[in-house]
């Protein structure tokens, strides 16, 4: 069992925290049509999964936010904020905010997904929501990079997850550049 932080507050987050290297555990969730949504339906496709509380905390509302920004630069890749919401709270956030880069995600019919990514919170009066989280997974759902938030009103840190999902084109360059300078 984790701990994160909440106002000063130990929160005791159940489940298990998957692990950069490990293959990304399965899970449907529901999309703001209602419709189940699998994590096969994006193979091939890298993914950065966001995991909020929910998207009427203001820490929800940001994280999807900067996620919206980042989803114009990133390119061939899904990018999705995963919550305990509604999927018709999340139609609307949508319509609201105007998201046409990020996917919005409801745990609706998908409550696997809190134990199996080992964000569920399981101190009353919070227990039902998940904690703030971090995912970076390639095509093939290996987790590039992993981050339990140590307090649940925090942001992640969105540029080390990118740094792994999209390495930046100057080191890729450098990195193929001594390759071939050793062969």
């Amino acid at each position: 069992m984790s701990t994160v932080m909440l106002n000063s507050t130990p929160v005791s987050i159940g489940g298990r925290f998957p692990r950069a290297g490990e293959t990304a555990h399965s899970f449907m969730l529901v999309d703001i049509q209602l419709q189940d949504v699998p994590l096969s339906k994006f193979w091939g496709q890298r993914k950065l999964i966001a995991v909020v509380p929910s998207l009427d905390a203001a820490i929800g509302l940001t994280i999807a936010r900067k996620l919206e920004t980042i989803g114009y630069e990133l390119k061939n890749a899904v990018i999705m904020t995963v919550s305990v919401d509604t999927p018709y709270a999340l139609s609307r956030i949508v319509d609201s905010e105007g998201f046409r880069k990020i996917q919005l995600m409801s745990t609706l019919r998908g409550r696997d997904f809190h134990k199996d990514y080992g964000v569920m919170i399981t101190d009353v009066p919070l227990s039902g929501l998940m904690t703030t989280a971090l995912f970076a997974l390639d095509v093939d759902d290996t987790i590039l990079y992993s981050e339990l938030v140590s307090d649940l009103n925090a942001e992640p840190n969105y540029t080390s997850a990118l740094d792994l999902l999209d390495p930046p084109a100057a080191t890729a360059a450098v990195t193929e550049v001594e390759v071939l300078s050793i062969e």
